[in-house]
């Protein structure tokens, strides 16, 4: 088998997971990417080799997406037909985790994902982040992970190819390839593992803002989309209701004028995958949803209101739910086109450089 850990700037806990790895003893190939750590991770790297890991570089740091796909490009050049099982560097998975991963990988041709439990001391920013991920996974694909950010992987050796054409550089990459893997048909099955977080997990290069803003990207534009439609429909009652002097046909005509603004701008910049989509049926079925939308939203106020609910609470739980089950509908069905096959592997553009051997023996490929 192989395991693959992509590595930037990485501590003693690589070498820990090397050595309990036992690479000789488990008849294991272990493919090691340095992301542009430079010269202060020299000894780590160095120290992985004597222990038999082949260590793949690049010269300057690239995202741990790009490391993954230098990583795999790699592979199916090296070692064509092999499963692979990728890992993190930072001592979040144990030796006998991998070893369930990679057991299970390659026998329902699907991606094993090692799911951790999330129980215990669990640091505030990964507890949060791991929710918000599933819920914008569950929303997006209609399927509920529990963990969708685990780095422990297993992925059979037929789709290594349809990995490296993946979009996303940095961490966005391992939520888009999940994503895509439910619009290719491909399954996600899972493996329990265990939860480990070492002294706050303070070794993660994640970054909260910058690469949750990649993450979250079609969220948060969808969240954009909507308060420039509230923005819109707001002027344009305003107008109108100085214009006509009676609020009705200023509420329908202020509505009408911000959906066509939320329809474009959803339709341009949100879910881009819908510019190639023809308008027509696009636009009549937008409309089917704002009125199904606007039905929902009377009936759920009334139901919340019959209970008790004070009736701001219920417009605003109101809001929400319907905010999230329209971002649902819209990527899920109304902006995306029918599944089709993925297109051939092409092998990464990222320079890097190949040692296999010893630190005298690297080579530029």
């Amino acid at each position: 088998m192989i395991i693959l850990i992509p590595a930037f700037e990485p501590d003693e806990k690589l070498n820990n997971l090397i050595d309990s790895l036992e690479l000789e003893r488990n008849e294991t190939i272990l493919v090691v990417v340095d992301d542009g750590s430079g010269p202060q991770s020299e000894q780590i790297f160095a120290h992985a080799q004597r222990q038999g890991a082949i260590l793949v570089q690049h010269p300057v740091n690239r995202g741990k997406g790009v490391a993954l796909k230098t990583g795999f490009s790699f592979i199916i050049e090296n070692f064509p037909g092999h499963d692979v099982v990728t890992a993190d560097c930072d001592g979040q998975h144990a030796a006998e985790d991998i070893y369930a991963v990679a057991r299970a990988t390659g026998q329902n041709n699907s991606i094993v994902l090692g799911e951790r439990e999330f129980s215990g001391a669990i640091p505030l920013r990964s507890r949060f982040g791991n929710k918000m991920t599933a819920l914008f996974f569950a929303l997006s694909t209609g399927t509920w992970l529990n963990d969708t950010q685990t780095g422990l992987r297993g992925f059979p050796a037929g789709i290594l190819g349809w990995l490296g054409n993946v979009v996303g550089e940095r961490y966005e990459y391992e939520l888009n390839m999940l994503l895509e893997a439910r619009r290719n048909n491909i399954g996600l099955d899972r493996v329990k593992i265990q939860t480990i977080y070492l002294n706050d997990n303070e070794s993660s290069h994640f970054r909260p803002i910058r690469d949750s803003l990649r993450i979250y990207a079609p969220l948060l534009k969808f969240s954009a989309s909507s308060l420039a439609g509230f923005a819109v429909d707001t002027v344009l009652l305003l107008i109108f209701t100085a214009m006509f002097g009676h609020l009705l046909p200023a509420v329908v005509l202020a509505r009408i004028g911000s959906a066509a603004v939320n329809f474009w701008i959803n339709r341009q910049l949100v879910f881009t995958e819908g510019r190639s989509l023809p308008l027509r049926s696009t636009l009549s079925r937008y409309a089917l949803l704002a009125v199904v939308l606007l039905a929902l939203n009377y009936e759920l106020l009334t139901l919340l209101s019959s209970v008790g609910t004070p009736l701001l609470l219920a417009k605003i739980v109101t809001e929400i739910v319907l905010f999230l089950v329209s971002f649902s509908v819209q990527k899920r069905f109304l902006f995306r086109k029918k599944s089709r096959k993925s297109p051939a592997f092409q092998h990464s553009q990222a320079r890097h450089l190949v040692n296999t051997e010893s630190p005298q023996g690297t080579i530029e490929k």
